[in-house]
């Protein structure tokens, strides 16, 4: 069975641009399963149930469990590999004689959970995450350039971490709502502004991107050229 699974960072971009909806015409379209896991239902529903601020966000992620168009996954492997991938990302880059944390449990249970499924891809909007996987030594100029100091790289976690996580595809938000738009689901939207098709997508593609997603503007009008030509 084809699944992705989830970061809440995707969910979270996609609720507050009020587009939650569009996960479930987009698992149909799929054919396979959506998933997240304990770890992430926790910073999604859990934690979120407990404020005022983010309730409602929580509510209509819970709506989408209980309908089963999320689901969530959990099980002794998933709970055994998260902490060692854990730790030995969190043990790759050092600067001023320390390990930096540069990933959170949540992330990596997203990976373990995609390792255990054979996924076809994790959904994630983080960028950290996001280029550990596909390519870890952007993060060590990033790192350079911000902390205008040497950094220290532990080549043998860093060939650990890269072997477990080989084959490993990740999509944002921003390619959801794309491959939303490109397939319709998005017309209701459409009005009689001027390019309203190409106004439509720009805003949705902003929309995320401001509200979490880690996509450049060069890429965000390299997917509006594609999309409206």
């Amino acid at each position: 069975m084809k699944s992705l699974i989830f970061d809440a960072g995707p969910i979270i971009s996609l609720a507050t641009n009020n587009l939650l909806w569009i996960l479930e015409p987009l698992k149909k379209k799929f054919d396979g399963e959506f998933y997240i896991t304990d770890a992430v239902r926790r910073e999604l529903v859990d934690r979120p149930l407990e404020t005022r601020k983010f309730k409602f966000e929580a509510i209509q992620v819970e709506t989408l469990i209980e309908r089963g168009i999320l689901e969530v996954v959990d099980n002794i492997s998933i709970r055994q590999k998260t902490p060692m991938l854990l730790s030995t990302a969190n043990e790759i880059f050092k600067a001023f004689g320390n390990y930096m944390k540069i990933v959170h449990y949540a992330e990596m249970s997203v990976i373990a959970a995609a390792l255990e499924l054979g996924s076809d891809a994790i959904v994630i909007d983080e960028k950290t995450t996001r280029l550990l996987v596909e390519n870890p030594r952007i993060i060590l100029e990033i790192l350079k350039k911000t902390l205008h100091t040497p950094i220290n790289v532990n080549e043998s976690n860093l060939k650990e971490f890269r072997n477990a996580v080989d084959g490993i595809r990740a999509i944002r938000s921003v390619e959801l709502a794309a491959i939303a738009y490109e397939h319709g689901f998005l017309d209701s939207y459409v009005t009689k502004i001027p390019d309203a098709r190409k106004n439509l997508l720009e805003s949705v593609l902003w929309g995320v991107k401001l509200n979490g997603c880690a996509v450049s503007r060069e890429e965000i009008e390299q997917i509006l050229r594609i999309e409206t030509k």
